[in-house]
């Protein structure tokens, strides 16, 4: 019941943003709740835009790596696709916020940023847990 409510409130709130002029894009910040529903109900980028390094100590199954640091991070987003939903996150939400003002800056449509980032992730079934 809990995740079948939590789908609704997902659709009902992308429903009503989806009302919105979507040329200028639009940032949504998301608990690890809606954004579990939105990786099983759209089809999203989801972006990890920590460092490599960081990454080694587990990472969100299906997310790509781009560095915010890195010197190529604006030519690597431009590799993206604009008119598809991008879900960011990094470690507790400093550098996704920062992201999402570059994409949107960049012309993407859609653009969820993580709530406290990987740290307030709680899905196991979605978590990679590398070896140490």
């Amino acid at each position: 019941m809990k995740r079948l409510l939590l789908i609704f409130t997902v659709v009902t709130a992308a429903f009503l943003t989806s009302c919105k002029d979507d040329i200028d894009g639009e940032i949504q910040l998301v608990t690890p709740e809606e954004m579990q529903a939105l990786m099983e109900l759209e089809d999203v980028q989801l972006v990890d835009v920590r460092t490599a390094q960081e990454r080694l100590n587990g990472f969100i199954k299906n997310s790509q790596n781009i560095d915010f640091n890195s010197p190529t991070f604006d030519e690597d987003i431009e590799k993206l696709d604009k008119t598809k939903p991008v879900i960011l996150y990094c470690h507790s939400g400093g550098r996704s916020k920062k992201c999402a003002e570059k994409l949107k800056n960049a012309g993407f449509i859609k653009i969820y940023d993580l709530k406290g980032g990987i740290t307030q992730w709680r899905f196991k079934d979605y978590y990679i847990e590398m070896p140490n």
